[in-house]
């Protein structure tokens, strides 16, 4: 193997441990189940992985989002370009509280997708109309965008008695 590439591909790997490491320690996403989707002979499979996270600042509130993994030997490496899917479902878990005021589109959750460039993201805003929190997942790249996406609703209601708050109070422009 050339020293160059040897270099790149430790530096793959170690970023890759740097990245696993700070996602356990900032409470990152809960790895729900995998389910494989391509049969790999001496490599990782091929994977759907649905994990969970809970809104940072709505109590209450969690998200479940399904992506694809990739095997291989990039994929066991940490190297390889995720693609760009995501499927997303939030649901209400018990009284909804805001912990702060916010803004329409504020970031939720963000993780890499790949080594550099490419990131996904899920967003939150707020249908006053409706009293309804809004998810959008979606995946970027520095390049260009990507149109896939994906978009749930949360409609607050009271819970155990309580007065359900109103999401434009806490959500703005």
């Amino acid at each position: 193997m050339k020293p160059v590439l040897a270099k790149l591909l430790i530096c793959a790997v170690a970023l890759t441990g740097l990245s696993a490491a700070a996602r356990a320690a900032d409470g990152g996403p809960d790895l729900i189940f995998r389910k494989s989707t391509v049969f790999k002979l001496l490599t990782p499979n091929d994977k759907l992985a649905t994990y969970a996270i809970d809104d940072p600042i709505v109590s209450g509130v969690a998200c479940y989002y399904t992506v694809p993994e990739k095997g291989g030997v990039a994929g066991m490496f940490g190297v390889a370009e995720e693609r760009s899917e995501v499927s997303l479902a939030c649901r209400q878990y018990g009284p909804i509280a805001f912990k702060e005021k916010t803004k329409q589109g504020d970031v939720v959750f963000r993780e890499g997708r790949s080594l550099l460039f490419k990131r996904m993201q899920i967003v939150r805003g707020c249908d006053p109309k409706r009293n309804t929190l809004v998810y959008m997942a979606y995946s970027d790249k520095l390049i260009e965008g990507s149109p896939q996406n994906s978009t749930s609703t949360v409609p607050i209601q009271p819970w155990g008695g309580d007065v359900a708050p109103k999401c434009g109070e806490s959500i703005s422009d």
